[in-house]
């Protein structure tokens, strides 16, 4: 199965300057790992170094927070989109 991972400019440094990277899985976690697996440099500003997602990362499967559905175990289907957004904190 073919998921198309959305990578946001601050992380592009990490993926060769990609804005997308197709990679294979059957969960949003394993699209994740899929993504690390072939970009090793992005794993720390993903991955805690107990495996979990960063608090700060929102990871989204076509348009909707993963948070809301079943997070990393999420099923994906063939076409597709996680979007990696993280957070931004500021104001006042």
């Amino acid at each position: 199965m073919a998921t198309t991972i959305l990578i946001p400019t601050a992380l592009r440094a990490f993926t060769d300057a990609n804005a997308r990277v197709e990679v294979e899985g059957r969960t949003v976690g394993e699209v994740l790992d899929a993504l690390v697996a072939r970009h090793a440099a992005l794993r720390p500003h993903l991955f805690a170094a107990d495996g979990r997602l960063r608090n700060f990362v929102n990871v989204y499967l076509n348009e909707e927070d993963c948070r809301h559905l079943q997070s990393t175990a999420t099923a994906v289907r063939d076409g597709d989109v996680v979007s990696i957004v993280p957070a931004i904190a500021g104001g006042r």
